[in-house]
């Protein structure tokens, strides 16, 4: 199996601090707008140094997939040539990853700004919103002040929340996991906490505006459990099952039953894919639903914002229905990665024959490459370990990637450094985890 790289990050070490590299053939000055500059101290310069040295990696990948750039004394033989392909690709793929948590880190500092900005910018809505709605119903009421008002008090703690962890992406930071990516469950239950917090902070508002001697009593009345019981019973759930899946996680994690994989940096399809960047049904219906329930309870707010939104109870088993659905798919994804089996390595002309200190072996199993560990700095990571001996997997490049490691074959030499007998075979894969034994017999 072929492991596509476009994705793969990497990094070169930065240039030192002032310094720039000429952009374009002639090597003049960079275009206007600082779009061409590969210097260290700009975000413009981060990304151009990334963007460089991932063309040239990939470049030098390929070169080597063709045999172009291979030393003329390693050509006879093709184990050695091998090994020194994958030790200049193990280099390259430092470069790459370095310019890469650079430009992560610069654009997560700058995540803050933005996330305070969409803040800001629903607040403008919401005053738009009840401006109109002024004009073509009744004018401006006591509850258009409140929702404008709790409005302010919810964007001033968010955006003072934002500041303070303006180095881990701002507003994003409770609701972005320990693996660096945003949590579907701690996102959802976010919503519905920032929700249920508006509408308790409109009805508060509202009492302290509240105009007539009845009117207290009335915006009490819709604080009433027996009105926003749906509401409430959902906000447990989803903040029940982002508990959950946290531990859940954590556990399995430290049990080697899920491989995790840190990102560079959150993104906001992470709340509807997988580790690996594919469609997550489990996720995507929940946020779907809870979405759909959340929208709901904001248009019932804004009809009455004197009490809480009163969610039906039909709504409220649906969202737990697909609650239940996520936790489920939660405990069941992932696994350890199995040895399945090992063979001698072919090839073509070859001889069959016992296994020999200096052959091929071919592992065969599954979960060799854990989701999110695509990139070529993480397939280098992959080692097996033959007896007391530690292996790296050799990267073998091919064309727009490489062919080894593969997520369900590995493909490595059996070091003269093995004592012959009967041996372990044990995979360890990017993320830490380590598969079961599998015993080979290795003859002198």
């Amino acid at each position: 199996m072929t492991v596509d790289t476009a994705r793969g990050g990497g990094t070169v070490s930065p240039p030192p601090k002032g310094t720039a590299r000429p952009s374009g053939a002639a090597g003049g000055a960079p275009p206007a707008g600082h779009g061409g500059c590969a210097c260290a101290d700009c975000p413009h310069g981060v990304r151009e140094g990334r963007r460089r040295a991932l063309a040239e990696f990939r470049r030098r990948r390929d070169e080597l997939a063709a045999g172009i750039g291979v030393p003329a004394a390693l050509a006879h033989s093709p184990g050695a040539s091998r090994q020194w392909v994958s030790d200049e690709l193990t280099q390259a793929t430092r470069t790459v990853a370095e310019h890469t948590r650079a430009e992560s880190a610069f654009r997560l500092g700058r995540l803050w700004r933005r996330t305070a900005a969409a803040v800001w910018g629903a607040v403008a809505l919401l005053l738009a919103g009840q401006a109109v709605t002024a004009v073509l119903g009744s004018g401006w009421t006591t509850g258009r002040t409140a929702s404008l008002a709790a409005a302010l008090v919810c964007a001033a703690v968010l955006t003072a929340a934002a500041l303070l962890h303006r180095a881990r992406g701002g507003v994003l930071a409770p609701v972005t996991g320990e693996d660096g990516r945003l949590s579907t469950s701690r996102t959802v239950a976010a919503v519905w906490v920032l929700l249920a917090s508006y509408s308790v902070l409109v009805v508060a508002v509202g009492l302290a505006l509240a105009p007539g001697a009845d009117a207290p009593a009335r915006l009490l009345a819709g604080l009433d459990p027996g009105r926003g019981a749906g509401l409430l019973t959902v906000l447990a759930l989803c903040c029940a099952v982002a508990v959950t899946v946290h531990r859940t996680v954590a556990l399995r994690v430290r049990a080697q039953r899920l491989q995790k994989v840190r990102a560079d940096r959150p993104r906001a399809a992470d709340l509807l894919t997988d580790d690996g960047g594919r469609g997550s049904f489990t996720d995507v219906q929940y946020v779907a639903v809870c979405s759909a329930a959340a929208v709901l309870a904001a248009v019932r707010l804004a009809r009455r914002p004197g009490e809480l939104p009163d969610l039906p109870w039909g709504l409220a088993l649906l969202v737990a229905i697909s609650a239940l659905t996520y936790l489920a798919g939660k405990y069941s994804e992932g696994g350890r990665p199995v040895i399945l089996s090992v063979v001698r390595s072919r090839e073509v002309g070859d001889l069959d024959s016992p296994i020999r200190t200096g052959d091929d072996i071919e592992i065969r199993g599954s979960g060799f490459v854990p989701p999110g560990a695509e990139a070529p700095d993480r397939l280098a990571r992959t080692t097996v370990r033959i007896g007391a001996v530690h292996v790296h997997v050799p990267l073998v490049p091919v064309t727009g990637g490489f062919a080894n490691p593969a997520d369900t074959v590995l493909t490595v030499p059996v070091p003269v450094d093995v004592e012959p007998g009967r041996v372990e075979v044990q995979v360890i894969t990017a993320a830490g985890v380590e598969t079961n034994r599998y015993s080979i017999d290795v003859l002198d």
